[in-house]
């Protein structure tokens, strides 16, 4: 499986970069294939590792912030390895 998401710190002012890096460092951690970006970090494996991880980059973020938001969206296809980067592939293959 596959799941995008993005911690938020709210309440802490406009700059939140130093929130966030602590949830990436999390994800980073875990060992786990993942990909940042501008707006999610997603990360793929099995959905209690991931789920984890997940709640893990929240709690994280949530020591330090009076509220958290996050916001999430799962690929779950049982059997599929290597989603991060097939997806992505088959994408820029149809591009060429």
């Amino acid at each position: 499986m596959i799941v995008a998401f993005s911690v938020t710190p709210l309440g802490v002012g406009e700059d939140v970069g130093e929130y966030v890096a602590d949830a990436v460092r999390v994800v980073r951690a875990s060992g786990l294939p993942h990909r940042t970006d501008a707006m999610f970090t997603s990360i793929e494996g099995e959905w209690d590792q991931v789920m984890d991880v997940v709640r893990r980059a929240v709690a994280v973020v949530e020591e330090r912030a009076p509220r958290v938001s996050l916001v999430l969206k799962a690929d779950i296809r049982p059997g599929v390895t290597d989603g991060l980067t097939s997806k992505v592939e088959t994408v820029e293959r149809h591009l060429a």
